[in-house]
C-alpha cells in the first residue's frame, strides 16, 4: 500500500518554507497532495485560481505531487481521498502547540488519518505566509521567501 499524505493550507502565498516541507515529506511518503483549503471568511491576497495554477506549475515535473482544493474539515477530506497522513510543518514551539491541538481533534474525527509533523529548515523558521503577504502588499523585497516561479508570476502581474 502506498503512503499518501495531504499537506493542507491556504498557501497565500506558497513560500520556500512550504516547499521545504513538501520536499521533506517526499522522503517519507509516496504521494503528497497539496490541498488548498477554501475558507470563505478569509481575505486572500491571491485568488484560489492563481494559487492553484502556481502550485500546479511548480510541481508539474513531479508526478508524486498533486494539487487540489477543498472546503470543510481536513481529516475527513483526507480520508475521502485515501490519504492516511496529514503533513504539517513546524517552525516554532508555538506551531507545535497549535498543531498538536488540531491533531487531537483530527484523531477524534477519524482514526484512519494520522498527523505527521516535520521541522522546517531553520533558514525558513521565521517565514510565514502572513509576513510574506505583508511584504508583497507593501512593495518590500519578498523574492527570497518564495519559489522562483511564484515570485516571477507575481512580478509579471504587477
Amino acid at each position: 500500500m502506498s503512503k499518501k499524505a495531504i499537506f493542507p493550507g491556504t498557501f497565500d502565498p506558497f513560500t520556500n518554507g512550504h516547499l521545504d516541507i513538501v520536499n521533506r515529506g517526499l522522503k517519507m511518503f509516496d504521494e503528497i497532495v497539496v490541498a488548498i483549503g477554501v475558507h470563505s471568511g478569509k481575505n486572500h491576497l491571491f485568488t484560489l485560481e492563481q494559487r492553484t495554477v502556481w502550485l500546479e506549475e511548480l510541481f508539474v515535473h513531479d508526478p508524486r505531487v498533486s494539487v487540489i482544493h477543498y472546503e470543510g474539515l481536513t481529516a475527513p477530506f483526507a480520508e475521502s481521498i485515501g490519504a492516511q497522513f496529514i503533513l504539517r510543518g513546524l517552525r516554532t514551539t508555538q506551531d507545535f502547540t497549535y498543531e498538536q491541538q488540531i491533531a487531537y481533534v483530527n484523531e477524534d474525527l477519524t482514526e484512519a488519518v494520522q498527523s505527521v509533523f516535520v521541522m522546517s529548515d531553520q533558514k525558513n523558521a521565521s517565514v510565514s505566509s502572513t509576513i510574506v503577504r505583508d511584504i508583497i502588499r507593501y512593495k518590500g523585497a519578498y523574492q527570497k521567501y518564495l519559489p522562483q516561479p511564484i515570485y516571477k508570476a507575481i512580478e509579471a502581474r504587477s
